[in-house]
């Protein structure tokens, strides 16, 4: 399995609606729930998050490399979770 993380801000309502969107995956399927995200804080872990280039959030980044970044629909969820698991 990969690592997942995701950078986010807690007043943002498309991230609000990602993580809604992967806890309905989790519950849709075991193997995603296997899945544990490594959630930034951009607002609070600012340094960590300046090392990575992406303007909008949500960012979605497997083992480094960004895969998503902005409003997200369930299906773009369910690819990058189907990325995560390799």
């Amino acid at each position: 399995m990969k690592n997942l993380e995701i950078f986010y801000r807690k007043d943002c309502p498309y991230c609000k609606k990602a993580l809604r969107l992967i806890e309905a995956l989790q519950d849709e399927n075991d193997l995603y729930r296997t899945i544990k995200p490594k959630l930034v804080d951009e607002e609070i872990e600012v340094d960590y998050a300046d090392l990575f280039d992406y303007y909008y959030v949500p960012a979605f980044y497997i083992d480094g490399k960004k895969v998503h970044e902005g409003a997200i629909e369930k299906e773009e969820v369910k690819n990058i979770l189907e990325q995560t698991l390799g």
